[in-house]
C-alpha cells in the first residue's frame, strides 16, 4: 500500500511540472531559513524562485530524486541539509559544484547576513 501511495504521488507531482510547463507559475512555497549550526559564516536562506527558471518551471529538476517530492524535508525541524554532504556532491552539492552554479568555495553566495 505505501508503495502506491508513493507511485501515485510520484505521479501526481510529473503531471504538476508538466503542468507548470504551460501555465504561470504556481503561488511557490515561502523561503526556508536553514538552522545555523557551528561555526557557520551566516545563515543561509532557501528560496524556491531563485533555484527555478521561470521560462521553463520543472520542479522534478530537484524534487525527482536530490530532495524528496514526498514532503518529508517539510515535516521537520532540522531541515537535514549538512555542508558535509555538499562537500561529497550530494543535497545542495548535486548542483552547487562550482560548474552548473557557484561552488561551495563562495560562501558569500549562500550565507548571507541579513
Amino acid at each position: 500500500m505505501r508503495e502506491r501511495s508513493r507511485l501515485v504521488i510520484t505521479l501526481l507531482a510529473v503531471a504538476a511540472s508538466a503542468t507548470l510547463v504551460a501555465g504561470p507559475l504556481p503561488r511557490l512555497p515561502a523561503d526556508r531559513a536553514l538552522p545555523m549550526t557551528g561555526d557557520s559564516p551566516g545563515p543561509v536562506t532557501f528560496s524556491h524562485r531563485s533555484h527555478l527558471d521561470e521560462s521553463a518551471p520543472d520542479c522534478l529538476v530537484c524534487h525527482s530524486g536530490v530532495f524528496s517530492v514526498l514532503g518529508r524535508m517539510g515535516s521537520r525541524t532540522d531541515s537535514g541539509i549538512r555542508h558535509a554532504a555538499m562537500e561529497r556532491g550530494r543535497q545542495c552539492g548535486a548542483c552547487h559544484d562550482g560548474e552548473r552554479a557557484s561552488g561551495l568555495d563562495d560562501c558569500a553566495h549562500c550565507h548571507v547576513e541579513k
